[in-house]
């Protein structure tokens, strides 16, 4: 199924954290927090202005980005989780 967001909403991918620290130790499932990373699938078109004109999203389709922890709606498209989420909560793109 193909899905595009709407205005200034953005579709995301979880990635997933290490399972392990840099010393080694191994974190369980019960105790891991959910990601706050993710790779952005597809991008709405823009916000519209209040002059009527659409002002584009400064992220795109590919860039890997960092946003809040209780940030946008779990959606399942073809049995895969997704975040859907306005761009105003993408803290910013990682490089």
């Amino acid at each position: 199924m193909k899905f595009r967001p709407l205005h200034d909403r953005v579709l995301v991918r979880r990635l997933e954290e290490d399972e392990m620290t840099k010393s080694g130790i191994i974190i369980p499932d019960t105790v891991k927090e959910k990601p706050m990373q993710g790779e952005v699938v597809s991008a709405g078109p823009g916000a519209r202005g209040e002059d009527g004109k659409i002002h584009p999203l400064d992220v795109k389709a590919g860039d890997r980005i960092l946003f809040g922890k209780w940030s946008g709606t779990e959606v399942k498209i073809d049995d895969e989780e997704l975040l859907i989420m306005k761009e105003s909560d993408i803290m910013g793109v990682l490089k």
